[in-house]
């Protein structure tokens, strides 16, 4: 996929740019602390901030012309900051107390499927993560920085749906974060089910995978503009990029670093959870079910 697109003359000086830049970042971010401290989590801070240099990176190579461009490099900031700037807070100046539960949760996987070695291991998954800024999630940005300047009907519907989730997101997160004062001044360990947790276990998770959705639909007629223009083994692989980017996000929100860890641990740690599982959709929201257990 990095081939195809680099091998476009247009997309040529973005793709190595950027594969340049997530290597830096990955490097100081979270590969040497990684090595240096044992802990995976140290990618939840060059992830995040990999994502905003994305943007950073449209508009050197696109240009301020462009409306589409300067949404496109905007989304990609406003997402990347977002969780950088908690990733930082929490795991920089607050000193990460040990790792995270989804990582702990990956050495689990690592066992089961035979890993012996937890430096490679550590080193590997986080370099998975870094080639997906490189190529997968890279690609609506690529798209942009070619992408003529008129605003169209599709555009401006992505533009839209990308707000409404990225408020979705954040309603979602102070919701829980005032829950979760309130039960600690309470003293009671308690699930969260108030507001938008009353419908989907993680609507944060689904507000982060309709955000990337959004980008997509952003990038549409920017291929659909270069598809006469490009063999059709290129125009393909775009396009296949494009969806894959929906696929990776969801499993990566889901099955990777997402839903099923944070529930590993959640029905440990809280006796009520099992019975919110039984009763709440897992990621898509939904009505609440029943149960009388």
């Amino acid at each position: 996929m990095f081939v195809a697109l680099a091998l476009q003359s247009d997309l040529t000086g973005f793709m190595v740019c950027n594969l340049l830049v997530q290597l830096a970042v990955f490097a100081a971010g979270a590969c040497l602390p990684a090595h240096r401290t044992g802990f995976m989590s140290y990618v939840d801070v060059a992830w995040p901030w990999g994502l905003a240099l994305i943007g950073v990176q449209v508009l050197a190579f696109g240009g301020l012309d462009s409306p589409v461009t300067v949404a496109t490099a905007a989304i990609y900031l406003l997402m990347g900051m977002r969780m950088g700037a908690w990733a930082l807070r929490f795991m920089v100046f607050k000193r990460l107390p040990g790792e995270l539960p989804r990582y702990q949760y990956q050495r689990r996987r690592w066992e089961r499927d035979g890993f012996r070695n937890e430096k490679v291991s550590l080193q590997v998954e986080i370099m998975v993560q870094c080639g997906a800024n490189i190529t997968v999630l890279a690609v609506p940005a690529a798209l942009a920085t070619v992408r003529p300047a008129g605003l169209d009907a599709v555009s401006v519907a992505a533009i839209a749906l990308w707000a409404v989730f990225w408020v979705f997101e954040s309603v979602a997160d102070l919701q829980k974060a005032r829950f979760a004062d309130r039960t600690r001044r309470d003293g009671v360990r308690r699930t969260c089910d108030a507001g938008l947790w009353r419908y989907s276990r993680h609507p944060n998770y689904f507000g982060q995978w309709m955000q990337w959705n959004g980008l997509v639909l952003l990038s549409l007629p920017a291929l659909i503009d270069r598809w006469p223009h490009h063999h059709i083994v290129f125009g393909l692989l775009t396009a296949l990029a494009l969806a894959w980017i929906s696929w990776t996000t969801y499993h990566m929100l889901v099955h990777y670093t997402g839903a099923v860890p944070a529930e590993y641990f959640s029905r440990q740690r809280r006796p009520d959870y099992i019975r919110y599982q039984r009763a709440t959709n897992r990621f898509f929201p939904g009505p609440r079910r029943t149960t009388h257990q």
